[in-house]
Protein backbone atom coordinates (compact mmCIF):
# COMPACT_ATOMS: atom_id res chain seq x y z
CA UNK A 1 0.00 0.00 0.00
CA UNK A 2 1.35 3.56 -1.16
CA UNK A 3 2.62 5.83 2.23
CA UNK A 4 -0.15 8.95 1.91
CA UNK A 5 0.16 12.07 3.68
CA UNK A 6 -2.80 12.63 5.97
CA UNK A 7 -4.07 15.89 6.46
CA UNK A 8 -3.24 17.91 10.07
CA UNK A 9 -6.16 17.25 12.44
CA UNK A 10 -6.27 20.71 12.91
CA UNK A 11 -6.00 24.37 11.47
CA UNK A 12 -2.47 25.17 10.70
CA UNK A 13 -2.40 28.05 13.06
CA UNK A 14 -4.31 26.07 16.06
CA UNK A 15 -0.90 24.91 17.83
CA UNK A 16 0.28 28.76 18.33
CA UNK A 17 2.09 30.63 20.07
CA UNK A 18 4.01 27.03 20.71
CA UNK A 19 4.01 25.95 17.47
CA UNK A 20 3.47 28.63 14.92
CA UNK A 21 1.68 27.92 11.18
CA UNK A 22 4.89 28.68 9.34
CA UNK A 23 6.53 25.76 11.56
CA UNK A 24 3.48 23.79 10.58
CA UNK A 25 3.23 24.30 6.93
CA UNK A 26 6.92 23.59 6.69
CA UNK A 27 7.07 20.76 8.55
CA UNK A 28 3.91 19.07 7.73
CA UNK A 29 3.70 20.09 3.68
CA UNK A 30 7.46 19.85 2.76
CA UNK A 31 9.49 17.59 5.33
CA UNK A 32 6.02 15.32 5.70
CA UNK A 33 5.65 15.12 1.97
CA UNK A 34 9.47 14.36 1.36
CA UNK A 35 9.40 11.23 3.19
CA UNK A 36 6.34 9.97 1.83
CA UNK A 37 7.37 10.52 -1.72
CA UNK A 38 10.69 8.73 -0.74
CA UNK A 39 9.56 6.29 1.08
CA UNK A 40 7.00 5.53 -1.93
CA UNK A 41 9.62 5.24 -4.35
CA UNK A 42 11.86 3.00 -2.19
CA UNK A 43 8.80 0.68 -1.57
CA UNK A 44 8.29 0.76 -5.31
CA UNK A 45 8.70 -3.01 -6.74
CA UNK A 46 10.21 -4.18 -3.21
CA UNK A 47 8.31 -7.74 -1.33
CA UNK A 48 7.59 -4.91 2.01
CA UNK A 49 5.55 -2.67 0.03
CA UNK A 50 2.54 -4.67 0.86
CA UNK A 51 3.46 -4.33 4.59
CA UNK A 52 1.98 -2.67 7.31
CA UNK A 53 4.30 0.67 8.03
CA UNK A 54 5.00 -0.93 11.28
CA UNK A 55 6.35 -3.82 9.97
CA UNK A 56 8.69 -2.10 7.40
CA UNK A 57 9.69 0.17 10.16
CA UNK A 58 11.15 -2.79 12.45
CA UNK A 59 12.34 -5.24 8.67
CA UNK A 60 14.20 -2.07 7.27
CA UNK A 61 16.15 -1.47 11.31
CA UNK A 62 16.76 -5.48 10.80
CA UNK A 63 18.00 -5.11 7.43
CA UNK A 64 20.26 -2.15 8.09
CA UNK A 65 18.79 -0.54 5.10
CA UNK A 66 18.70 3.37 6.02
CA UNK A 67 16.49 4.89 3.49
CA UNK A 68 13.56 2.47 4.54
CA UNK A 69 14.19 3.69 8.30
CA UNK A 70 14.92 7.28 7.80
CA UNK A 71 11.95 8.14 5.36
CA UNK A 72 9.18 5.42 6.19
CA UNK A 73 9.98 5.36 9.94
CA UNK A 74 10.05 9.37 9.35
CA UNK A 75 6.68 8.75 8.03
CA UNK A 76 5.33 6.21 11.07
CA UNK A 77 6.89 8.88 13.08
CA UNK A 78 4.70 11.88 11.93
CA UNK A 79 1.66 10.16 11.46
CA UNK A 80 1.41 10.18 15.51
CA UNK A 81 3.82 13.41 15.88
CA UNK A 82 0.92 15.43 14.44
CA UNK A 83 -2.10 13.47 16.75
CA UNK A 84 0.57 13.26 19.74
CA UNK A 85 -0.25 17.42 19.82
CA UNK A 86 -3.56 19.11 20.26
CA UNK A 87 -4.57 22.97 20.89
CA UNK A 88 -4.67 23.23 24.96
CA UNK A 89 -3.28 20.12 25.42
CA UNK A 90 0.11 19.22 27.87
CA UNK A 91 0.26 19.59 31.16
CA UNK A 92 -1.38 17.62 34.08
CA UNK A 93 -4.76 16.68 32.40
CA UNK A 94 -3.69 13.38 32.13
CA UNK A 95 -6.46 10.30 32.00
CA UNK A 96 -6.22 8.05 34.98
CA UNK A 97 -5.01 4.77 33.18
CA UNK A 98 -1.99 6.50 32.29
CA UNK A 99 -1.32 9.07 35.12
CA UNK A 100 -1.04 5.40 37.09
CA UNK A 101 1.69 4.04 34.75
CA UNK A 102 3.74 7.35 35.03
CA UNK A 103 3.53 7.42 38.69
CA UNK A 104 4.33 3.46 39.14
CA UNK A 105 7.27 3.09 35.94
CA UNK A 106 8.33 6.78 35.19
CA UNK A 107 8.54 8.53 38.95
CA UNK A 108 5.02 10.37 38.46
CA UNK A 109 4.51 13.33 36.13
CA UNK A 110 7.63 15.79 37.51
CA UNK A 111 9.90 13.36 37.00
CA UNK A 112 8.67 12.01 33.68
CA UNK A 113 8.61 15.41 32.07
CA UNK A 114 12.22 16.25 33.47
CA UNK A 115 13.32 12.72 31.66
CA UNK A 116 11.38 13.42 28.38
CA UNK A 117 12.90 16.84 28.13
CA UNK A 118 16.21 15.79 29.26
CA UNK A 119 15.89 13.08 26.45
CA UNK A 120 14.90 15.29 23.44
CA UNK A 121 17.41 17.85 24.97
CA UNK A 122 20.70 15.20 24.71
CA UNK A 123 20.09 13.58 21.52
CA UNK A 124 22.92 14.69 19.54
CA UNK A 125 21.71 15.85 16.45
CA UNK A 126 18.39 15.00 14.47
CA UNK A 127 16.15 12.56 15.86
CA UNK A 128 13.43 11.84 18.71
CA UNK A 129 12.29 11.65 22.57
CA UNK A 130 9.86 8.95 23.65
CA UNK A 131 7.88 7.39 25.92
CA UNK A 132 7.40 4.16 25.13
CA UNK A 133 5.76 0.59 26.26
CA UNK A 134 8.63 -2.00 26.67
CA UNK A 135 8.38 -5.52 28.48
CA UNK A 136 5.01 -4.16 29.96
CA UNK A 137 6.65 -0.93 31.27
CA UNK A 138 6.91 3.06 30.30
CA UNK A 139 10.53 3.76 29.39
CA UNK A 140 11.48 6.89 28.15
CA UNK A 141 14.21 6.76 25.78
CA UNK A 142 15.77 8.64 22.83
CA UNK A 143 16.89 7.46 19.25
CA UNK A 144 18.97 9.44 16.05
CA UNK A 145 17.35 10.47 12.89
CA UNK A 146 14.24 8.70 11.57
CA UNK A 147 14.63 5.25 14.20
CA UNK A 148 11.92 4.97 16.54
CA UNK A 149 11.08 2.43 19.36
CA UNK A 150 9.53 -0.10 17.15
CA UNK A 151 13.13 -0.61 15.94
CA UNK A 152 14.10 -1.59 19.04
CA UNK A 153 11.38 -3.76 20.52
CA UNK A 154 9.11 -1.45 21.93
CA UNK A 155 5.98 0.43 21.46
CA UNK A 156 5.76 4.32 21.55
CA UNK A 157 3.08 6.27 23.24
CA UNK A 158 4.48 9.72 22.91
CA UNK A 159 7.04 11.25 20.55
CA UNK A 160 8.32 14.30 19.99
CA UNK A 161 10.64 15.27 17.01
CA UNK A 162 13.92 17.10 17.84
CA UNK A 163 15.56 17.76 14.37
CA UNK A 164 15.56 21.57 13.85
CA UNK A 165 12.76 21.85 11.02
CA UNK A 166 10.43 21.10 14.23
CA UNK A 167 11.07 24.48 16.00
CA UNK A 168 13.94 26.32 14.43
CA UNK A 169 11.44 28.69 12.68
CA UNK A 170 9.92 29.19 16.60
CA UNK A 171 12.44 29.27 19.03
CA UNK A 172 15.87 29.23 17.05
CA UNK A 173 18.77 27.20 19.41
CA UNK A 174 16.85 27.24 22.20
CA UNK A 175 15.34 23.52 21.90
CA UNK A 176 14.84 22.80 25.83
CA UNK A 177 12.32 26.48 26.01
CA UNK A 178 10.69 24.07 22.87
CA UNK A 179 10.54 20.72 24.41
CA UNK A 180 9.18 22.07 27.70
CA UNK A 181 6.53 23.63 25.48
CA UNK A 182 5.64 20.76 23.67
CA UNK A 183 4.81 18.80 27.35
CA UNK A 184 3.53 21.76 28.77
CA UNK A 185 0.82 23.02 26.07
CA UNK A 186 0.68 20.65 22.97
CA UNK A 187 0.42 17.12 24.25
CA UNK A 188 -2.82 15.29 23.90
CA UNK A 189 -2.74 12.92 26.71
CA UNK A 190 -5.92 11.30 24.90
CA UNK A 191 -4.37 10.20 22.18
CA UNK A 192 -1.16 8.98 24.04
CA UNK A 193 -3.30 6.94 26.51
CA UNK A 194 -5.28 5.13 23.41
CA UNK A 195 -1.80 3.70 22.09
CA UNK A 196 -0.99 3.13 25.81
CA UNK A 197 -4.00 0.78 25.46
CA UNK A 198 -2.51 -0.46 22.48
CA UNK A 199 0.30 -1.38 23.97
Amino acid sequence: MALELPALPYAYDALGPYMSKETLEFHHDKHHQAYVTNGNNLLKDSPLASSSIEEICKKAFADKNAGLINNVGQHYNHIHFWKWMKPNGGGKKIPASLQKAIDSDLGGYDKMRADFVQAGLTQFGSGWAWIAVKDGKLVISKTPNGENPLMHGASPILGVDVWEHSYYIDYRNLRQKYLEAFVDNLVNWDYVAEMHAKA
